[in-house]
């Protein structure tokens, strides 16, 4: 007999590995309060951003947060009225930009990152969306020598770590990327940046191949486990009984993973963007403002202009001023920029104090397996999570030491 497993989440990762499961054999059922492609995977920048192994908590960060929190539009923000709640969380951010700390991530997150490149094209060979894969790279680009040597350390890591990239002068920057405004001094080409046509349309792909292969999705929410030796047992908007769970809820798996009695320390960085026609500007790749915090990015549907982060829980009102805000500098750093005809997005990116992901087995059953809190970064590990979740699930030894992803490290 088929073991019976059940998804919470039809997001990019949930989906992911809900294909990966149903691929060994596994009877799969996936719930979602929504639906495929509801949350964060419908409004990302649509990036595999493998040379991204640095943890948003970090002791650069940490010196610049107390200026950029000054700004409410700047690319971290606290909304005042969250700041007393998010207190424990800031805490925990704090000791990880402990050197050691950032040492023992960046090792995790590479070792994640060359396992998701590695799974991405068979897995999109296998769910027939090789056709959406982008091979364009990332330009990140400096205002200044300054900036630019300030960004060398990083580099140096990650050329310790194997990553590819090249130095542009100003005068080699059209070759990449032509019409930057004259105040980008300097940038850094990556050719391994690939992305996707759309994340929501990838998404929703996903979620075709799995129902044509006899996958079930359900939408309802899911407000509760209940672990035995047996199985788990699922409180929805009605009542399911499986073997194994997987939680892939996105910025709401915390709430899940309560009702078993664990506490993990999930917040949301609250995504913001404005995706404009497609003829907005001739973007050939991704262009990165690092000291900006934010990219514009080209999709099969349009052009995104997005990111920072705002650290306001999943109640507050959006406040959509910081897409105007950054649709306002794109247009400076942009010249010839077309920015009306746009559409306004924020969405939920779960976020965890050191930027690692939840993953593995829960601390109370191993047949519940946690899968959430990639940050920014839920897209590019989707299919190396995919990997480790279904080896789980079958009983078998992931391909990498998931030791650091361990809930049980808070």
């Amino acid at each position: 007999m088929q073991n019976s497993v059940i998804v919470v989440g039809a997001g990019v990762v949930g989906l992911s590995a809900a294909i990966a499961a149903q691929a060994r054999g596994m009877r799969v059922t996936v719930i979602d309060r929504e639906g495929p492609a509801a949350g964060a995977s419908a409004g990302n920048a649509g990036a595999f951003a493998f040379t991204d192994i640095f943890p948003l908590a970090s002791p650069r960060i940490f010196l610049k947060a107390p200026r950029w929190l000054m700004d409410p539009l700047g690319p971290l923000s606290l909304p005042p009225a969250y700041a007393l709640r998010i207190r424990p969380w800031l805490l925990r951010f704090t000791r990880a930009c402990a050197p050691d700390r950032v040492a023992a991530s960046v090792a995790a997150q590479t070792a994640m990152m060359d396992l998701s490149k590695a799974e991405l094209e068979g897995f999109l060979t296998a769910t027939g969306t090789l056709p959406m894969l982008r091979k364009n790279g990332n330009l990140e680009v400096y205002e200044g020598e300054a900036q630019f040597r300030k960004s060398l350390p990083g580099w140096e890591a990650r050329a310790r770590h194997g990553i590819a990239f090249r130095h542009l002068t100003a005068a080699e920057m059209p070759e990449v990327q032509p019409g930057l405004a004259p105040r980008f001094t300097h940038g850094t080409f990556t050719p391994g940046w690939y992305s996707i046509a759309d994340p929501k349309l990838y998404t929703l792909a996903l979620a075709d191949h799995f129902r044509a292969r006899g996958g079930v999705i359900e939408r309802g929410e899911v407000v509760a486990l209940r672990p035995s030796d047996s199985g788990v047992e699922v409180l929805a908007d009605r009542p399911f009984r499986t073997d194994k769970v997987v939680i892939a809820a996105g910025a709401f798996s915390h709430r899940i993973a309560r009702t078993i009695g664990e506490k993990i320390p999930l917040e949301t960085e609250r995504g913001y963007n404005t995706t404009l026609p497609p003829d907005a500007f001739d973007l050939r790749c991704q262009v990165t403002f690092g000291g900006h915090g934010f990219v514009v990015s080209s999709l099969s549907t349009g052009l995104r202009v997005g990111g920072a982060v705002e650290l306001g829980g999943l109640d507050l009102p959006p406040n959509f001023k910081r897409s105007e805000a950054m649709l306002r500098k794109a247009a400076a750093f942009l010249p010839g920029l077309k920015t009306t005809g746009g559409v306004q997005w924020m969405g939920f990116r779960p976020s965890l104090p050191d930027s690692l992901p939840a993953l593995g087995p829960s601390r109370v059953s191993r047949n519940v397996i946690h899968a959430f809190g990639h940050g920014h970064l839920g897209l590019t590990q989707s299919a190396g999570t995919a990997r480790i979740v279904a080896d789980l699930l079958a009983g078998v030894r992931p391909p990498i030491d998931i030791t650091p992803f361990s809930s049980q490290r808070f």
